[in-house]
This record gives C-alpha cells, sequence and structure tokens, in this order.
C-alpha cells in the first residue's frame, strides 16, 4: 500500500509557471510507474504524465508535450511535474497515481491522492 499526497498546486496567469510535487509514503515507492491526471470541471478525468519506477521511461500526453516535465527521485519518494508556458486550459485538479506501468490508461493505476488544484487565468 502506498499513501499519496500533491502539493504545490495554485491560481497562475496563462503563461506562467508551477511545480506539483506528489509525496509518497507506504513501501516500495521504487517499484511503482507513477502518473499524473488531471480533471477539469464537467470534464473527464485526462491523463498528463507518467513515468516509470526507474525513471527510464517518460510519457507525456501531445497536450502537455514540451511544457511539461515529469521526474522522480526515489530516494525522497517523490515526484514532480514541472509545467511551464500555462495555459487555462490547464486548470484542473492534478492528481498523483501509483501504478504497475507507466501508461495512459487510469485503470492500471490503484493508489491515487487526492489532487491539488491547478489555476490558470487568462
Amino acid at each position: 500500500q502506498v499513501q499519496l499526497v500533491e502539493s504545490g498546486g495554485g491560481l497562475v496567469q496563462a503563461g506562467g509557471s508551477l511545480r506539483l510535487s506528489c509525496a509518497a509514503s507506504g513501501r516500495a515507492f521504487s517499484s511503482y510507474a507513477m502518473g499524473w491526471f488531471r480533471q477539469a470541471p464537467g470534464k473527464e478525468r485526462e491523463f498528463v504524465a507518467a513515468i516509470s519506477a526507474s525513471g527510464g521511461i517518460r510519457v507525456y500526453a501531445d497536450s502537455v508535450q514540451g511544457r511539461f516535465t515529469i521526474s522522480r527521485d526515489n530516494a525522497k519518494n517523490t515526484v514532480s511535474l514541472q509545467m511551464i508556458s500555462l495555459k487555462p486550459e490547464d486548470t484542473g485538479v492534478y492528481c498523483c497515481a501509483a501504478g504497475f506501468v507507466a501508461t495512459m490508461a487510469s485503470k492500471p493505476y490503484p493508489h491515487w491522492g487526492q489532487g491539488t488544484q491547478v489555476t490558470v487565468s487568462s
């Protein structure tokens, strides 16, 4: 079992930057692939980025490719999402998730955090 707590969300103007962090507690963080998903009001949850357990594989949604960077520190049990050139359409609740494979699908992630709000104003 792993518990996940996100932080770093907030209100930012379009073009600005934010760095989200996800702190994990529990066993074997380094054995989990980690993902970031987001959900805007009235919309389905969507994949943002994922990273393999070793950090060697990173996957991004087309909408954030080149603007967002996912990274992890297995010594500190954290995964981060650096976001630059933010757009109003990036607004949503961002959740980190721990799972078995770095994939865009949400089902392979059995462990989820509560999320942190990101609001990008135009």
